[in-house]
């Protein structure tokens, strides 16, 4: 079996070098790519003489335009990358008879309600880059591939930066800290998303899974602020020392962004827990073995 992966220099993407390891010949690119092997989605031609060359049997695409803000003035390279290029993706694996693997966003809803969104609920982003992500569900469904969509929500990774590491580093600066509380969703670790991705990998090759959309998150809920508080708790009880006395909870309107956010990306992850006979750990499992890992640094 080979498997082509995309974006491996990602939070998602580093943690599938490592859970489809042992699953086959592994061709893994980032942007920079590896000789003349094309990763840098933004290359639309490039990355269509990569597929003829690789010939691969699985197709996991980790890579995206993931700026939220920014794609609100940068909508052409957006949708370049998360709908156009996935479109190329699709349109290979339809020709070629190869699996295709994708990444999308609870940003395709409008986050209206309290209800967790099911695959089958109607889709309405609020900006650009939600848009972009629905655009690129849009092109791998048209084009009749064998595909798994896992839509997914509040990623993070102990790799690179995230909403952990900034409270923590903000914690560590001020004794005030305000968070939005408004918004809503599960913290989902990389390395969960791709432990998953590897079982679904194996259903795929077997025929054990039906293709489609399939909603993938941690369990349980927490709005940005608890997540805030549970991070600062949880490293207090780590031994960090940190500054911060107070957590103010602030509503999204007294934080304006380019993007609008969704208030509400609870996900209902029951059809992939099914699908898959998999238990999905609550958030804080991840959380706090990733808060963990980073007091070990």
């Amino acid at each position: 079996m080979k498997i082509l992966l995309l974006g491996q220099d990602g939070q998602v993407g580093w943690e599938l070098k490592r859970s489809l390891q042992c699953l086959g010949e592994i061709v893994a690119l980032g942007r920079q790519g590896q000789g003349a092997l094309i990763g840098d989605l933004a290359d639309l031609s490039g990355l269509q003489r990569t597929l003829e060359v690789v010939k691969p049997d699985f197709i996991v695409n980790a890579a995206a335009y993931t700026a939220v803000d920014k794609a609100e003035a940068d909508q052409a390279l957006a949708f370049r990358i998360n709908a156009e290029a996935v479109g190329i993706l699709a349109d290979y694996a339809a020709s070629s008879g190869c699996w295709l693997i994708h990444y999308s966003t609870d940003y395709v809803f409008s986050g209206g309600g309290r209800a967790p969104w099911a695959e089958q609920d109607t889709v309405s982003p609020l900006n650009v880059y939600g848009r972009s992500k629905l655009e690129g569900e849009r092109a791998i469904q048209r084009s009749g591939c064998s595909h798994l969509i896992f839509r997914t929500s509040w990623v993070y990774g102990t790799r690179g930066n995230n909403f952990a590491k900034v409270m923590l580093r903000l914690a560590s600066e001020r004794q005030k800290l305000q968070v939005v509380s408004d918004q809503v969703g599960a913290p989902t670790g990389a390395e969960l998303i791709a432990d998953v991705t590897a079982h679904a990998l194996k259903a795929a090759a077997t025929g054990a899974i039906d293709g489609g959309i399939y909603h993938l998150a941690a369990g349980g809920e927490v709005s940005w602020h608890g997540y805030a508080c549970h991070v600062i708790e949880t490293a207090r009880a780590l031994g960090m020392q940190l500054r911060v006395e107070t957590v103010e909870e602030i509503p999204s309107r007294a934080y304006p962004t380019p993007a609008q956010r969704p208030l509400n990306s609870r996900m209902d992850t029951s059809r992939v827990q099914a699908a898959l006979r998999i238990r999905l750990p609550v958030w804080q499992e991840g959380v706090d073995r990733m808060l963990t890992e980073i007091q070990g640094l």
